[in-house]
């Protein structure tokens, strides 16, 4: 019989999360992960499994606590109301800690190996996601007349997606919030009318 585990696994999983959030996946080691969860590495692993896994699993906390302003957008009564919230929660969650700015899911993506393909993977499936819910949301816009009949929904998941990431990319560089609020609103200015 194996002792009991002396640590909070949703605390642990947090802490990898942040590191996992700062340094991407490529980026992050196993002694990191130790340092930031205080957690030795067996005890990691029996929790967790590998990297991949412990990454694949702060992937789905990131998804249902921190990045799912685009989900709870669609919800919103018109297709620019959408696009707006989905650009001002880009913007507030890639502000929001100043240890770890920008998005997990850009930052996580954009470096990687052969050794983290299955990473990889999930982290497009997740942003792919992203964009078919707004891709929908957009379509239904059209057929309520929010949009104009011949406007591109998929062009338009893709270019609100788009600017989210780019903002996620400065925000890592250093852009103040006020700079990405003005950055979003630009491209807000682009959006068609119904």
């Amino acid at each position: 019989m194996g002792r009991p585990r002396s640590f909070e696994v949703e605390e642990a999983l947090e802490a990898a999360l942040g590191v996992f959030w700062r340094k991407g996946f490529e980026g992050t080691s196993y002694a990191d992960l130790v340092a930031a969860t205080g957690v030795e590495r067996p005890a990691l692993y029996s929790a967790f499994g590998n990297k991949e896994a412990l990454f694949l699993k702060a992937l789905d906390r990131y998804a249902s606590h921190y990045g799912n302003y685009v989900w709870e957008a669609v919800a919103l009564e018109t297709a620019l109301a959408v696009a707006t919230r989905v650009l001002e929660g880009a913007i507030e969650l890639n502000t929001r800690f100043a240890d770890r700015a920008g998005c997990f899911g850009i930052n996580g993506a954009l470096a990687g190996s052969d050794d983290s393909e299955a990473s990889r993977q999930a982290l497009i499936k997740w942003r792919a996601d992203g964009e078919a819910v707004l891709r929908d949301r957009f379509e239904r816009a059209k057929t309520e007349g929010d949009l104009a009949a011949n406007a591109d929904s998929a062009v338009l998941a893709a270019y609100i997606l788009t600017i989210a990431h780019g903002l996620a990319v400065q925000a890592k560089a250093g852009f103040s919030r006020e700079k990405l609020t003005a950055i979003a609103r630009l491209a807000l200015s682009a959006w068609p009318q119904a």
